[in-house]
């Protein structure tokens, strides 16, 4: 969306689910590497669905994909971090990987060590990593390993849940008896449904895809265990905290969904939260913050053009249900074509090219995770590709990012629009917040293709837009423009100036008695957090202003915001 352009009304879409012929899925294998040490750069580490961790001491740990491990003391400077897993995976994970996930057209393991992520568990004192086994055909297994020391060496314990299985070889793995289990405390007709094992053969129903593991841990001591990928959907499991494995005690009945097409509830693979009916979603991550889950995923392919981007939703519970800011929920009820461009979630991140060019155009930015710092704050670290940096054979240069993360006071987590370099984000005073900016509006409707449109510009990239705060409310942007009040039956007439294309003001909590949305002068106002409402082309945005530096710059003022599903960032110019 351009700023400036006729109003734009938010309107509570939903992105209704229509029939099509699927595509398969492309299963990506990454390129190996043969030296660790060379892709941990120091300050960009070459790592692939990072999971981050903070450690006793205040350190921090990175888990990848393909065991590409770093350590960093500040969240700007990385080294590599080598174990038992990285130098020698086949000794904990050889047998379980025999055992179910090799074949002959995919047997090499430390090709399918996938999307590791760890947890400090207090009831065993030891951390916990979950790691996912990438079979063919979906036959993988998320297993879990165990730690004294954040660093290693890991020691497997055991299987936490398969995929892939049939009727016939479904004997194999615990899927068998956690279902006779299930069906022995039912009635005959409901045992009947357990043990059919029929749903477990269509992608769109409950075959799923074992990965991304992403634990959970809640105050009250339970822990959960959130896992898939695309097809079936995102699931959680009740793990057992004194075990770290699955809760066998925990019964989950068989519901269908109201379209009878998929389960929603499953007795092997606990509760959907997410995704389902082969629509893109993964690397679901939850965190809880101010009495709100947030679950976030990665829809569209994580190749540089397939629109991987981090969309938002947030519950009460951890188990949902999840729903966006129009209230459209994060489980699928039907197949929605390219979802990677749908309205459904909001749209955290997207591509975006600075005016002075200083920062690498990031594409295909996602399976993040969150950090939640022993001093409050929050940061995303996520995993991206770039506009620029590719080959005509090769479209798999990365790099891991990290950015802070805010609260904005309607309740959603919002993106610094600057790169962590070391210093967070800080307080501004009211007086400051006036004045020029670059706008970038996160457009979910669109992503990056590689191509160029009649104009030149990159499709899916977002070109800044200039707008001033005005002291009195007012937004105006762009230049003085003629225009005529009576359809052209008067000559037109100038503006004084730049057109006004919104209003703005300080949070609403600050002035009691207000609407929500409504905007209205600023002077006179009072506000002891950064939180503004900015009304822009007839939507309000809730942001939050801080003062962090951006790309080389020094220390200038910066907002972040979220309203209807799309994120936006503001920078203070000059």
């Amino acid at each position: 969306m351009r700023l400036g352009s006729a109003p734009l009304t938010c309107t509570h879409t939903t992105d209704h689910p229509t029939i099509h012929t699927p595509v398969p899925h492309k299963e990506i294998t990454m390129p190996l590497h043969n030296n660790h040490a060379s892709l941990i750069n120091n300050t960009a580490p070459h790592i692939h669905d990072p999971a981050i961790v903070q450690d006793h001491d205040g350190s921090y740990a990175v888990f990848g994909t393909h065991r590409m491990f770093a350590h960093s003391d500040d969240l700007v400077h990385w080294s590599p971090l080598t174990n038992n897993l990285t130098r020698n995976p086949e000794a904990e994970l050889g047998a379980i990987w025999e055992q179910w996930p090799a074949s002959p057209t995919n047997p090499d393991l430390r090709g399918n060590t996938w999307a590791p992520d760890v947890i400090w568990n207090p009831t065993m004192h030891r951390w916990c990593m979950y790691l996912s086994l990438n079979g063919d055909d979906l036959r993988s297994v998320i297993v879990l390993l165990v730690a004294e020391e954040l660093t290693g060496d890991w020691t497997y314990v055991g299987p936490v849940v398969y995929s892939g299985f049939t009727g016939q070889d479904i004997a194999r793995t615990d899927a068998n008896d956690v279902l006779r289990e299930a069906a022995a405390t039912s009635s005959p007709m409901d045992a009947a449904r357990i043990l059919d094992v029929a749903r477990y053969m269509s992608r769109k129903d409950t075959r799923i895809n074992a990965i991304d593991a992403a634990p959970v841990l809640c105050e009250d001591g339970t822990m959960w265990l959130a896992f898939g990928s695309w097809f079936a959907g995102i699931w959680m499991l009740r793990l057992d905290p004194a075990t770290g494995l699955r809760d066998r005690s925990i019964r989950y009945p068989l519901i269908r969904d109201t379209t009878g097409n998929a389960s929603v509830s499953d007795p092997y693979y606990g509760v959907k939260i997410a995704g389902g009916y082969w629509n893109s979603g993964e690397g679901a991550y939850l965190v809880q913050r101010d009495g709100w889950w947030f679950l976030m995923l990665s829809y569209g392919w994580l190749g540089r053009t397939g629109g991987y981007q981090v969309r938002e939703f947030r519950a009460r519970s951890p188990l949902g249900p999840f729903v966006d800011m129009h209230g459209n929920p994060a489980i699928a009820l039907g197949e929605t074509p390219h979802n990677e461009t749908g309205r459904t979630g909001v749209r955290m991140l997207s591509s975006v090219h600075w005016h002075d060019g200083s920062d690498a155009i990031e594409v295909s930015q996602g399976h993040n995770s969150v950090l939640q710092r022993n001093d409050g704050r929050m940061f995303l670290v996520y995993h991206t590709r770039f506009a620029d940096r590719f080959h005509s054979d090769d479209d798999e240069d990365f790099d891991m990012r990290v950015r802070e993360l805010v609260m904005t006071d309607n309740g959603w987590l919002a993106v610094s629009p600057a790169l962590y370099r070391g210093e967070p984000m800080q307080p501004v005073d009211m007086a400051d917040i006036p004045g020029d900016y670059d706008i970038i509006i996160h457009d979910p409707t669109t992503c990056f293709t590689g191509d160029t449109d009649d104009t030149g510009r990159r499709e899916g990239v977002g070109i800044p837009q200039a707008i001033t705060l005005q002291a009195d409310g007012r937004i105006i942007c762009g230049e003085a423009v003629a225009f005529s009040d009576t359809n052209g039956l008067t000559a037109p007439r100038m503006t004084d100036g730049a057109p006004t294309c919104g209003l703005w003001r300080f949070a609403a909590r600050a002035r009691p008695g207000l609407p929500e949305d409504d905007a209205g002068p600023v002077i006179g106002s009072a506000h002891a957090a950064s939180d503004i409402v900015m009304h822009l082309n007839g939507i309000p945005y809730h942001m939050r202003a801080g003062a962090q530096p951006h790309d080389a710059a020094p220390a200038r003022i910066l907002l972040t915001g979220v309203g209807c599903n799309q994120a936006v960032w503001g920078v203070r110019r000059g």
